[in-house]
């Protein structure tokens, strides 16, 4: 059986609404219905935003994408290979040990609330195979992604995030949040058995996730994006070039782009058509909601 959705639809175009649904609670307890603006953790989707920070520090000249991990790192992450590429990172072909693998037993989430902690994290984890041979999904390579792009520019990667993709994009409601202190007009996770997710997720997300966001601050993203305010119009050409995924975004079929994300009480997905304009974003605090809405909001984009 279905779960109850709790969560947040929107599909636009422009500035036109479509669709826009919010049911379920952001908070049970307190008896917080969610609204169509409410803010939800968005887990992976986050990593566009982190291959945007990126790509923004090559296009100033400050990286290049054959810049080795190992040239940024020094010494530190000693067991991911030298080859090791800012462009394989990108594009989930690095090979490199992680240490969130979705296809093992998940091990208990340590407090990562810093850098630090997300160094710490991330090391003892050894090379899986070589540089470049395959794609395999891989959380670690976008935390140390983070880790570069703070290295290179000399700034905390929240902060990072903030003045070169949310506030260009317009996004008010998207930031990193601390998950065991979540302010007003925002979504507490929740699992199957009715306990919230705060000791399932870290404390404060980085690059591979763990951002908040909502349904209404993507109907702005993705103009944003595609026009080229966050990274120059040909870097964006050549983050949505690939098979199945590009330099951090999606490419789920001929002529639409896709951010999403899933974990213990997070659904996310966010899909945009530029030749129709349209939007279709998915938002949700229980991880096993929205099966049908996906569908329906994938129908969108085919009839457009």
């Amino acid at each position: 059986m279905e779960a109850p959705f709790s969560g947040v639809v929107l599909v636009s175009r422009g500035d036109e609404t479509l669709l826009a649904k919010a049911s379920g609670y952001a908070h049970i307890a307190h008896g917080v219905e969610n609204t169509v603006d409410t803010r939800f953790a968005i887990a992976s989707g986050t990593k566009g935003f982190t291959a945007l920070v990126v790509v923004g520090l090559i296009a100033e000249g400050r990286l290049t994408l054959e810049t080795t991990a190992r040239e940024v790192l020094g010494d530190d992450l000693p067991l991911i290979d030298d080859r090791v590429t800012v462009e394989h990172l990108l594009t989930h072909t690095s090979g490199i040990g992680d240490y969130c693998d979705e296809d093992e037993d998940p091990l208990p989430t340590p407090l990562l609330a810093t850098s630090a902690d997300y160094l710490a994290a991330l090391d003892g984890y050894p090379q899986k195979f070589p540089p470049g041979e395959r794609f395999n999904y891989n959380n670690s390579a976008f935390a140390v992604l983070s880790l570069i792009a703070e290295r290179i520019a000399g700034i905390p990667f929240a902060e990072l995030v903030h003045a070169r993709v949310t506030e260009p994009a317009g996004m008010t409601d998207t930031a990193f949040l601390r998950s065991d202190a979540l302010p007003a007009r925002t979504a507490t996770g929740y699992l199957e058995d009715g306990r919230t997710n705060v000791f399932s997720l870290p404390v404060v997300g980085f690059g591979d996730g763990g951002i908040y966001s909502s349904a209404p601050d993507f109907r702005k993203f993705w103009p944003a994006f595609l026009d080229g305010r966050i990274v120059p119009r040909e870097w964006v050409d050549r983050m949505l070039r690939g098979e199945h995924y590009g330099l951090g975004f999606w490419l789920p079929g001929p002529g639409v782009v896709r951010l999403e994300g899933g974990d213990h009480g997070v659904t996310f997905r966010s899909n945009h058509q530029p030749s129709s304009g349209i939007t279709a974003t998915l938002i949700s605090n229980d991880h096993r909601g929205g099966g049908p809405l996906l569908k329906q909001l994938d129908e969108y984009l085919t009839k457009a």
